[in-house]
């Protein structure tokens, strides 16, 4: 059995302040919606400062101490592993300004529901805030995919 495949790497953080939360209203086709900062993690970066760089192009703010709260996989059409990892931070300076991957702002937490938001954020979000969750799973099922929250 070979051990060895291709893995696609990438990360998303949750950046908040009390009730506040920062978020990203993304144009691009592939995942419209309100979501978080995140991207992939480069040829030999490490996960750490992949999420830093990324927050920092995608929102102006330099996060510190970004914690590893959950993470999401599943297999992309050629077969490869993705995988997302979820980091959330509350330590950050700088200045918000939006970027090419759409708007940038800050929305009470309780006001989520209020807005248009991309695939699957009110899962990833549960995984975030949750204690007791740490990983997304999607699988192919008889031609069906499905998921699941452990």
């Amino acid at each position: 059995m070979r051990r060895i495949q291709k893995c696609i790497i990438t990360n998303i953080c949750l950046i908040y302040k009390e009730d506040r939360i920062l978020v990203i209203d993304r144009k691009k086709k592939d995942w419209p919606g309100l979501t978080f900062p995140g991207g992939h993690v480069e040829k030999d970066e490490n996960f750490h400062d992949s999420v830093i760089r990324e927050v920092k192009e995608e929102t102006g703010l330099t996060i510190r101490k970004p914690v590893l709260c959950g993470i999401e996989e599943f297999k992309t059409k050629d077969e490869d592993r993705y995988i997302m990892l979820y980091y959330k931070s509350d330590r950050f300076s700088g200045k918000i300004r939006s970027s090419k991957e759409g708007e940038v702002f800050w929305i009470n937490r309780a006001d989520l529901n209020k807005y248009k938001l991309s695939l699957d954020l009110k899962r990833i979000l549960k995984v975030m805030e949750s204690e007791d969750l740490s990983e997304i799973i999607y699988y192919e099922k008889d031609g069906k995919w499905l998921s699941k929250i452990v």
